[in-house]
């Protein structure tokens, strides 16, 4: 049984929770944890920041202070917070070209206020409880979303595996691009990058878990150090700030915030759902409970944190955070030990990414998106629900052809459609007997039902409110009027509609009326007490018959049958009976 919910000052600062059960045993790991975890996320956060269209040290700061912040905020143990390659796509175009104009300084501002404004919607979602409204953006759609920006960021980064220049700004307009530059491709930059591909496909399979990319990295700045291969074309890091970055707020001029704000929102959805499932995924591994609405303040501190050193949204990743876990990770302290390893080699090791070359980060983030386009999930979605495959691939469509940030918007506005379609059309089910049983069950589904001769039952499977019941009551009289026999009795079946509104009642008092004129008769089974309450508040019950919770459809059917066959009267049960 999980544990009882902590309350007051503890609930809203996890480490107080966690901090006073702590083992020494766990201190190796946590630590072990930690510098793996920064070795992971150090050659990520440099490409992922140059997938955004940012200075690379952006990335790297992006861990340095968000880890740190999300582990005194955050609800998970072992979720890794950091750039991801699906917001950093979301944030390029936005940075680079929509409002920076090329001019990087600007460009640097304006995403560190990005991550600024998320961290502001993330605090005011926490302090209004809105952590169920957060998850509007369904793991379907995100499905579809990750596989649309696989194809989208691997489209920006194969110019850099051809060693050609690129361009385009969306999906189909990329591939005419890079297909006409393939006659100039650069066979060096080509061959390079083909190589530092395999080994990190390799490192992947043979060596799950382990910092493979930095050995990588490693390799390739000494190869390119002590061969004549740079002097064949291949593009290289350059300089990074050497040091820890300094503190310094972002610009708040009114139209920019108002600028980054549908930006912010959107990297908001995004970083919940995803860092959402990636902490239920490891806590449900561990047998660890996270705190949904916990997850808003500890997505909300790391972002603040990210704004104020330059940064760029941050989010909970299951690539990183899966590092950490494999890893060791007991407790949020890994993130610590991360953080202290980051700074370190800020502060030492910067100047030895100078010879970097720029295809191996691009080969870093096609390994990286490689796992967004999950091909099983998707199968297993067309399988299960073709209307949640449809919703997925709408959000798939709509940001290879609309964007990124577009096509994530697209995809939440379809969604929301769909969902209001899908309440206000319910599915109605009319029931036939179980052969050899008194039960009744969905003819649709079970066509070797028996029929109920002269009787008609049907079942909502959703509330009746305003927006569904005229719905309903068309979709019931239909059937009565294409019935092959005669019916004499209409049976509502409210066992799946717990809720009734108003409009509900009065649409049942008006269908009763219309099939009583036909001198059919209407009976109610199976209401629960919120629906009962409307419908004797209307004054139904008079006409209905008893509404009590015991007046199943079974019952109901057994005294039309009694009086049918002559044993309780001689007329099918009325209003009252």
């Amino acid at each position: 049984m999980p544990p009882a919910p902590v309350s007051g000052w503890r609930a809203a600062f996890p480490p107080a929770q966690w901090l006073p059960g702590y083992r020494g045993a766990w201190l190796p790991r946590d630590a072990v944890a930690g510098i793996t975890l920064a070795a992971y996320a150090i050659p990520v956060s440099l490409a992922y920041a140059l997938l955004a269209g940012l200075p690379p040290q952006c990335g790297v700061y992006g861990y340095l202070a968000g880890g740190l912040f999300y582990a005194l905020f955050g609800s998970s143990r072992q979720l890794a917070i950091g750039p991801t390659s699906a917001i950093s796509i979301l944030i390029a175009p936005t940075m680079t070209a929509a409002l920076a104009g090329g001019d990087t300084a600007r460009a640097m501002d304006l995403a560190a206020l990005t991550a600024l404004v998320m961290a502001g919607l993330s605090m005011l979602a926490w302090l209004l409880r809105l952590s169920s409204l957060m998850n509007f953006v369904s793991e379907t759609i995100l499905l579809g979303f990750k596989a649309g920006a696989a194809l989208t960021i691997a489209m920006t980064q194969l110019p850099k595996l051809f060693g050609v220049k690129g361009g385009g700004e969306h999906f189909f307009e990329r591939v005419a691009v890079l297909v006409g530059q393939l006659p100039g491709t650069n066979a060096a930059v080509l061959g390079f990058g083909l190589a530092s591909l395999a080994l990190l496909l390799a490192g992947e399979k043979l060596l799950p878990g382990r910092p493979v990319a930095l050995a990588v990295v490693v390799l390739s700045i000494v190869v390119l150090s002590v061969t004549p291969l740079a002097a064949l074309g291949l593009p290289v890091l350059g300089e990074l700030p050497t040091g820890l970055p300094g503190i310094r707020a972002p610009s708040l001029r009114l139209h920019d915030v108002d600028d980054v704000l549908p930006l912010a929102f959107a990297c908001l959805l995004l970083a919940y759902v995803e860092g959402v499932s990636a902490a239920r995924t490891l806590a449900e591994r561990h047998g660890n409970v996270i705190d949904a609405r916990q997850e808003l303040l500890g997505l909300g501190a790391a972002n603040l944190a990210v704004a104020f050193v330059q940064g760029y949204p941050v989010a909970g990743g299951l690539s990183q955070s899966s590092v950490n876990d494999k890893a060791g990770a007991k407790t949020p302290l890994a993130l610590v030990f991360a953080s202290i390893a980051i700074a370190l080699c800020l502060a030492y090791l910067a100047p030895l990414l100078r010879n970097l070359p720029n295809v191996v980060l691009a080969t870093i983030v096609l390994v990286a998106v490689k796992g967004l386009f999950d091909i099983p999930q998707l199968r297993a979605l067309w399988n299960a629900s073709r209307y949640e495959f449809g919703v997925a691939m709408i959000a798939f469509g709509g940001v290879l052809v609309l964007g990124i940030l577009k096509g994530v918007m697209l995809a939440a506005v379809a969604s929301l459609l769909l969902l209001i379609r899908r309440v206000a059309q319910p599915h109605i089910a009319f029931l036939g007997r179980i052969p050899g049983t008194r039960s009744l069950s969905d003819s649709r589904h079970s066509p070797d039902n028996e029929p109920l001769h002269g009787a008609l039952v049907f079942r909502v499977e959703a509330a009746i409110l305003y927006f569904n019941a005229e719905h309903v009551q068309e979709v019931v009289l239909a059937k009565v009027r294409t019935a092959t026999q005669p019916i004499q009795l209409v049976v509502c079946d409210l066992s799946t509609s717990a809720t009734i509104d108003l409009a509900g009642a009065r649409m049942l008092a008006r269908l009763q009326a219309q099939l009583q004129a036909a001198g059919i008769a209407m009976r109610i089974a199976s209401a629960h007490a919120l629906a009962r309450h409307i419908l004797r508040g209307e004054g139904l019950e008079e006409r209905f018959g008893d509404l009590g919770r015991r007046m199943t459809s079974i019952d109901v059917l057994d005294e039309f049958e009694g009086i049918a066959t002559g044993t309780m009267g001689s007329h099918p049960p009325g209003p009252g009976r």
